[in-house]
């Protein structure tokens, strides 16, 4: 087609999408054979040209386009990095729908200023540095719960990479249900995935910790004082809770663990870990030692770490660990003693490692290499029956041959760090420093479309700087082929410049089916709450989630609350230094609006949003007290405080929710100590 041609067929597209949102809009050729559409005072030709858009730049924007009242085909969830939470963005259309509270205190959903963290946190006193005393967390890999392989859009859990813990959120209702600190781990980058059928959440560390935990060790000593663990965290089926006594730990080498995968189909009841530091380095660039960098990127070849799971579930229930920190744990001559653990060769400084939707293909991306390195599962069992070895590692643990268990390598670009799959055979790696997308080939037993095994076949370029990237489904063991998010690092030129910290930069690529369509990059996303590291994309139809909570739901067991009522059932009641409040909300008002306290009392106020229409959010602050509360429809909030300062304290409702919210509103009355009151 004519580029005039091309140029006037898309403004007929978009002025029947206009049409669609009750625009009058003309699109013909006037006399002079000029594209001459109108859209009530502008021309779409020349809204174009002033705009400077070309063809594609409208075809992107009408590829992406999601109208009112229209709703998005996909859910992505993001971590958000710095900012300790979760983003929930809507696919095409990428824009945030939510951001949830998880590590970090969430002021619009209340998270954190009343008594959910009481409710949510399950941490062993015992543990070092609990979580109530920490501000901050870094969310880094989010997965989604599963049923054969396939996202089921009951749970997503996520780590926090600097603490050592673990969120759980409920996809009923999008909010934090658990934090959970890990036992016996400090810190967790990218080992982090659910098994194919929701059993377990793996975590695993990332460096290593001097044991038992809060001990001192030089790093003179790191071999024998420190340590590593792959973590298998039990998922209650019903609750989506984790459950410590029936989860379990498998000691592992001191390198640093990163990024890690569960094995599907035919490799199912296994995980893998890719790993580097074999050096062991722990840097002293000060110290005349060489820094991290440069210690840790010696030899040629990192192990990527192959858990039988299912073996070691038997090994834990016959009894065979140690109980360290509230949690079985398997040590490491046991691991190796029953067939646990064994380590494959891999390309110096890895990064990524997944497996492909049929469970046979381990992908690893090398940062130093520009090739990415295929294993073969089938391979690797065949191996381990023939104990086809190179030796052990320094710890015992057996080390399977390169040559035996490698089935291709491809020549993708420069920095190859992650890899996710589609549905004809393909995979797609994200090249860091290249800032693209590299698609080949595998097997040619799952290549559909008659191309060449182990073969780059298309690239796309990014902005800039990609670290990990996400297909549609990607995860599961049959990716959806529509869509890939490529998560740079680096924007620059991509937005307006708001200071020197620049937002990430999320960008939508049309897979083209995945059958021989090249890629094609559509739109670009500013994130600018933190450094999100990887993202999991669900079908929007598989999420279930409340328009209202049923009347009375205790919204962090998500069952039926104690301290429900109904309009009508209001009261205050004191007993000795406490005074409980059962409080409703509803539009325009509380009941009660005045509360009477002394100073020192102890207060708890169990408020209900007696609302059952969607939407009919209310809210609830008190001011100097840094309490506050999202209350939504059928939902009960508890909050227990100390009334330690005396006077007139405002609360209202923080959610603009009808024509007379500001007259939502009521008074705490804090009278100070030793003065006469009256009885509430």
């Amino acid at each position: 087609m004519r580029p005039k041609g091309r140029f006037l067929a898309i403004l007929a597209v978009m002025a029947s999408l206009l049409l669609t949102l009750g625009v009058t809009v003309s699109c013909s050729d006037d006399d002079n054979g000029n594209g001459n559409g109108s859209a009530g005072s502008g021309d779409l030709d020349a809204i174009a040209q002033e705009r400077g858009l070309s063809p594609d730049d409208m075809r992107h924007a009408l590829q992406s386009f999601v109208p009112p009242g229209k709703f998005d085909d996909y859910v992505l969830l993001a971590s958000g990095g710095h900012s300790g939470q979760m983003l929930v963005i809507g696919m095409p259309s990428m824009r945030i729908l939510k951001v949830i509270g998880v590590f970090t205190p969430e002021p619009w959903q209340g998270y954190l200023y009343g008594s959910d963290w009481g409710e949510v946190a399950n941490v062993d006193a015992d543990q070092a540095n609990p979580p109530t005393e920490l501000s901050w967390g870094d969310t880094h890999h989010p997965a989604i719960s599963e049923t054969n392989g396939e996202y089921d859009g009951r749970f997503v859990y996520i780590q926090d990479r600097a603490n050592g813990r673990v969120g759980f959120v409920d996809l009923r209702d999008f909010r934090t249900k658990q934090v959970l600190a890990i036992p016996n781990i400090q810190t967790s980058h990218g080992g982090m995935f659910v098994t194919p059928n929701s059993e377990y959440v793996h975590v695993s560390s990332k460096f290593p910790e001097v044991w038992p935990e809060g001990a001192y060790a030089d790093l003179t000593e790191y071999k024998e004082k420190y340590h590593s663990v792959s973590t298998w965290l039990k998922i209650d089926q019903t609750t989506g809770k984790l459950n410590l006594a029936e989860s379990f730990q498998v000691e592992i080498p001191p390198y640093t663990q990163d990024l890690a995968d569960a094995g599907k189909k035919v490799s199912d009841g296994w995980g893998f870990i890719g790993s580097f530091n074999t050096e062991m380095a722990t840097g002293g660039n000060m110290e005349g030692g060489q820094s991290m960098e440069a210690g840790a990127s010696k030899n040629n070849f990192d192990y990527l770490h192959a858990i039988n799971w299912k073996k070691a579930e038997e090994v834990a229930k016959a009894g065979k660990v140690e109980e360290m920190n509230g949690i079985r744990v398997i040590r490491l001559q046991t691991a190796i003693e029953e067939g646990i653990l064994y380590l494959i060769p891999e390309p110096k400084s890895p990064h990524g490692i997944d497996v492909d939707p049929s469970g046979r293909y381990m992908v690893v991306g090398g940062k130093l290499d520009p090739h990415v390195t295929v294993y073969d599962f089938n391979k690797m069992q065949t191996a381990i029956e023939n104990k086809d070895f190179e030796g052990n590692d320094v710890f015992g643990v057996p080390i399977l041959k390169f040559d035996s268990v490698m089935s291709g390598q491809v020549e993708v670009g420069a920095g190859p760090l992650h890899t996710q799959f589609d549905s004809k055979g393909h995979g797609y790696t994200s090249l860091f420093l290249e800032s693209a997308v590299a698609k080949f080939t595998l097997g040619d037993d799952v290549v559909q479309t008659g191309e060449t095994p182990y073969t780059l076949v298309d690239k796309v370029a990014v902005n800039y700087n990609i670290g990990h990237l996400a297909i549609t489904e990607g995860d599961t063991t049959t990716p959806d082929d529509k869509y890939l998010v490529a998560l740079n690092k680096w924007s620059i030129d991509r937005f307006l410049t708001v200071g020197p910290l620049h937002p990430q930069n999320f960008q939508l690529i049309d897979l083209k089916g995945g059958d021989g369509g090249k890629m094609e990059l559509i739109s670009d996303m500013p994130i600018g709450v933190g450094e999100p590291h990887y993202v999991q994309i669900i079908k929007a139809d598989k999420i279930k989630a409340l328009d209202v909570y049923p009347a009375g739901t205790d919204s962090a067991t998500m069952q039926k609350s104690e301290f429900a009522i109904e309009g009508g059932q209001e009261k205050t009641e004191r007993n000795g230094n406490t005074v409980e409040v059962w409080m409703s909300a509803q539009r325009s008002h509380f009941t009660p609006d005045i509360i009477r306290v002394k100073q020192g009392d102890t207060v708890k106020l169990h408020i209900t949003n007696v609302e059952q229409t969607k939407d009919a959010t209310h809210g609830f602050g008190i001011a100097d007290y840094n309490i506050q509360a999202s209350l939504e429809p059928g939902e009960v909030s508890n909050f227990e405080f100390t009334a330690d300062k005396s006077g007139a304290f405002n609360f209202y409702c923080t959610e603009f929710c009808s024509a007379l919210h500001l007259e939502m509103a009521g008074w705490l009355l804090v009278e100070p100590a030793g003065s006469a009151m009256a009885a509430p």
